[in-house]
């Protein structure tokens, strides 16, 4: 059994919009519908779980019954951090599967330009390494810096990679990761495979696209329409048909 779990507890305030950044229309939908379409169009994905701004849940509901998003099984209320979102959403798949131990996918609900493949090869990493991280090579260099702003290390390029989404594990492993990260204080690692590296868990990776972005700041919305433009063929450029 293969569960995605997508945490959308984001305010967007970086964004500069009033509505949280995963329900702003992109290409006639709100961002949040195309991710949720990925998974839901997806054979092996056998149920999807969200968590959720707490005032936003009603709007929610009505997207999924709007876009027939099937397969969305729990809406619960997200985390005051990513990290307390994905528990949230970790923790309402494992009740309805205590004895069960799903596969889970964490994946970002305003990282629209997943695809099939990636979804796949997520699935199969865990089922052979235990662990997926999908990861982007890096494009350009990257410098570890003192305090003071010195340069300490160069990062070798080739083998430097940026950690996207989807995150996957095994359900009993990653739930077992954040309770015991909540014990002992931690309630804001930066994502899913940060966390579980803290606690000395070997961790795979997989290669996805540089175009597997994450809608964060108004630049990233402006991009994002351009992708789809170019994804639906309604690209225009003057002097050209």
């Amino acid at each position: 059994m293969n569960i995605a779990v997508i945490f959308a507890g984001g305010k967007g305030v970086r964004i500069g919009n009033e509505k949280p950044k995963q329900f702003i229309e992109v290409y006639n939908k709100p961002i949040i519908v195309h991710t949720l379409e990925k998974f839901e169009i997806h054979p092996e994905i056998d149920g999807v779980a969200i968590s959720c701004i707490a005032d936003w849940i009603p709007h929610l509901k009505e997207l999924v019954k709007q876009y027939n998003l099937t397969k969305v099984k729990w809406i619960v209320e997200g985390g005051s951090t990513g990290q307390l979102s994905i528990y949230n959403g970790l923790s309402a798949v494992y009740q309805d599967f205590p004895e069960e131990n799903p596969i889970v996918l964490i994946h970002d609900g305003v990282r629209p330009f997943i695809d099939a493949d990636l979804i796949s090869r997520n699935i199969e990493a865990v089922k052979k390494y235990g662990s997926s991280i999908s990861s982007s090579p890096a494009i350009e260099t990257f410098a570890i810096t003192s305090d003071n702003g010195n340069v300490e290390t160069i990062v070798d390029r080739s083998k430097s990679m940026i950690a996207k989404a989807p995150q996957s594990f095994y359900l009993h492993e990653i739930i077992a990761i954040h309770e015991q990260a909540l014990k002992d204080g931690v309630e804001n690692s930066i994502d899913s495979c940060t966390l579980v590296h803290s606690y000395g868990k070997e961790i795979h990776t997989i290669p996805c696209s540089t175009d597997n972005i994450k809608v964060t700041t108004p630049k990233d919305l402006y991009i994002s329409k351009y992708m789809f433009d170019i994804q639906n063929n309604t690209y225009w450029v003057e002097g050209k048909e």
